[in-house]
């Protein structure tokens, strides 16, 4: 019947967990809102938010990376020795059938066998095609591919030697002669690192191994994706940055930030510093030099370079 106020559920009579519909209770918190939504990286249901995550954990891990190739060849008896001279990480040493025994393949096998390195010994025709043709003398080595430590490991580096940072950077340097030559000179005077660029750089081939006369070992070389970001985040950490040029508004002699953390950036062989790059820099340092010469090599500034920064560091 209609108002029978008596009937079962008509009247709620308590007012607890549940107030009844009107103006307030739920249709009043309903229309007060949650206030401004949550931008999509603070979101963690949406895919933004994922996706930053799972960058920021991969950069924890900061994994090394390979060269583009799973390993690389190295024919010829002058070249295999002189790798394994070097100390670079061979894998197997390759030996063709019928080969004269000279003093190169004893010594070959002789350091081989001191570093427990696997060697066999293959049909000729075989060795042709597994170096794709190469004059090879009957003598062939396999190494792995380099693995790059991640730009932060060269900070990381200088940390856990408690010694301000000294990083050395190269700006689209091609020729892997080069890089060795900076590697070499970065293990002599204490850098904690180089870095290189992932695209139109040289990489470290067995000729750059080579070059650096086994400092690639001791010394790790990193690759960035941008060099101008990574020059940057860099800066973000407390170090300056300075690229050398002949036009440099200040000389070698007179740079006083030697003595802090500190990136060096030495131009390609025949451009120099690129325009981002140089903008990036904090100073462009200059080499002192006699008129009749122009420029020096990348290999070569970067060791002048290395060792005013080392006498600046520890006077002797």
């Amino acid at each position: 019947m209609a108002g029978n106020s008596s009937r079962r559920g008509a009247i709620k009579k308590t007012g607890k967990g549940n107030p009844t519909a009107g103006s307030g209770g739920r249709v009043k918190r309903g229309l007060e809102g949650r206030g401004p939504t949550p931008k999509a990286k603070d979101r963690p249901n949406h895919k933004v938010y994922k996706e930053r995550a799972k960058q920021q954990r991969s950069e924890r891990a900061r994994p090394k990376k390979k060269s583009n190739a799973d390993s690389e060849w190295v024919a010829g008896r002058n070249s295999v020795v002189e790798t394994l001279r070097a100390n670079m990480p061979v894998t197997t040493l390759f030996v063709a059938e019928g080969a004269e025994r000279d003093g190169r393949l004893r010594e070959a096998f002789q350091i081989a066998s001191d570093r427990g390195i696997s060697m066999l010994e293959v049909p000729r025709h075989e060795m042709d095609k597994m170096t794709q043709g190469a004059v090879h003398q009957g003598l062939a080595a396999r190494v792995p591919a380099y693995e790059y430590a991640h730009p932060a490991d060269l900070l990381d580096r200088a940390a856990e030697a408690k010694e301000p940072a000294l990083i050395v950077a190269l700006d689209s340097v091609t020729d892997p002669r080069n890089l060795g030559a900076v590697v070499r000179s970065a293990a002599g005077f204490g850098a904690h690192g180089v870095l290189i660029p992932e695209r139109r750089a040289a990489g470290m081939t067995a000729s750059a191994w080579k070059t650096s006369a086994g400092a690639a070992v001791r010394v790790p070389v990193a690759q960035a994706v941008n060099l101008v970001r990574q020059l940057k985040a860099y800066q973000d950490a407390g170090c300056m940055v300075v690229g050398l040029a002949a036009d440099g508004d200040v000389s070698l002699p007179d740079l006083d930030l030697a003595t802090g953390p500190l990136v060096v950036v030495v131009g390609s062989e025949g451009k120099g510093l690129s325009r981002l790059v140089a903008e990036t820099c904090d100073q462009i340092v200059s080499i002192p030099m006699a008129s009749t010469l122009e420029s020096l090599n990348a290999g070569v500034a970067a060791s002048v370079v290395l060792y005013a920064i080392d006498q600046a560091r520890h006077p002797r």
